[in-house]
């Protein structure tokens, strides 16, 4: 069991971890502690992809100190790795400089990893421990999107929207913009900089012609921008399609589209991938395809029929809901979700947590449906 002092040293490797958010995909994001007699001697975390891993970087900022590794303790948030990747595996690195003991806050659910690290290190002396508790919970937490990943081949779907305070994204003519604040805008941009990919169906892409890239928040990557379009019906002069050199436009169709349309858009750069069955069946299969092409977290803004498609398939992982102070009113105003949905109350999705907070003059609701 873990001491007050040891679980202060897994939260400060937490608050490091986070330093890697929306850099680091399709690898988790980690940070680690060294320690001498309760003393931090080293910091890290796998700060850009290809970069050092966590471990590593804690025992290069302790030589950085004019510290001495061996018989140090290590505090990591995920298990450490014993596999070729981009880097070198953390394990050599842990047994080249003779650390002691490493304390570990979570599994690492992949099917290379899954266990070796700490096997290899227990098998040559290394003392392993994990923890349980908060601060386990919090390393499994920070890392969903990565864990959903590795156990489905799928990625984490966030659902993004806007509602009124009688839950409707639009009135009854379709008018949507603006119902959240400007701040709740701001910050809606700030997570398609920090997701793989942000997705649409193809009505919001006819209506609405958006972008979908990541602006205002001085962002170092754009996402992926996906839509679901079965009869690739995308206009090859549409702003996804003209600026595609600025992000990649992945389209999800059904065997329905015509080939003259599925070859326009391929011939603009665009991916179209094919996925058969009615709505449910192809959302998963063009999840699986994303999560193929590396893709750990999707940011879905779709309006209410592709929310219900999400939904009825099972796939919406995280809610993340602005409630703007408004009303509208009207029995033909947009709900937020669609589709099949629930007959009966004991039916109904219900999620494992909720918080919120103010946005501007939003209140911001967020679900976790789901735990990876």
């Amino acid at each position: 069991m873990a001491t007050d002092e040891e679980r202060l040293h897994l939260r400060r490797a937490l608050e490091l971890a986070a330093g890697g958010h929306g850099r680091v995909s399709p690898n988790p994001m980690v940070g680690a502690v060294l320690t001498r007699e309760g003393q931090v001697i080293g910091e890290g975390f796998h700060a850009e992809l290809g970069g050092p891993h966590a471990e590593v970087a804690a025992i290069e900022d302790s030589r950085r100190r004019g510290q001495d590794p061996a018989g140090a303790t290590m505090f990591v948030t995920l298990e450490p790795c014993a596999h070729h990747g981009r880097q070198p595996p953390c394990v050599d690195a842990i047994l080249d400089v003779g650390i002691a003991r490493v304390v570990v806050a979570s599994d690492d659910p992949t099917e290379k990893a899954r266990g070796r690290g700490p096997e290899i290190l227990q098998g040559a002396g290394v003392a392993v421990d994990f923890v349980e508790g908060d601060e386990a919970d919090s390393a499994r937490l920070l890392n969903q999107p990565f864990r959903k990943r590795a156990r489905t081949g799928r990625p984490l779907v966030a659902l993004k929207s806007a509602v009124t305070l009688d839950g409707r994204v639009a009135t009854a003519g379709g008018d949507s913009q603006w119902i959240s604040s400007e701040a709740s805008r701001l910050l809606a941009h700030r997570w398609r900089a920090e997701s793989d990919a942000v997705c649409v169906g193809i009505g919001t892409a006819l209506a609405d012609d958006p972008l979908l890239t990541a602006r205002e928040v001085g962002t170092l990557r754009q996402p992926t921008r996906v839509v679901f379009d079965s009869e690739a019906r995308l206009p090859p002069d549409s702003r996804l399609i003209a600026s595609i050199g600025q992000a990649p436009v992945v389209v999800i169709a059904s065997p329905a589209a015509p080939e003259n349309r599925v070859r326009a858009l391929e011939a603009t750069g665009a991916t179209v991938v094919i996925c058969d069955g009615e709505p449910p069946d192809r959302v998963r299969a063009g999840l699986a395809e994303l999560g193929r092409r590396d893709i750990t977290s999707l940011l879905l803004e779709g309006g209410p029929t592709l929310a219900g498609s999400f939904l009825d398939a099972g796939e919406i992982d995280e809610l993340r809901l602005f409630v703007a102070p408004i009303l509208v009113g009207g029995m033909l105003a947009r709900p937020l979700i669609a589709g099949n949905g629930a007959i009966m109350l004991p039916d109904a999705t219900a999620a494992n947590a909720m918080e919120w907070e103010r946005s501007g003059d939003d209140l911001l609701i967020r679900a976790r449906m789901k735990e990876w």
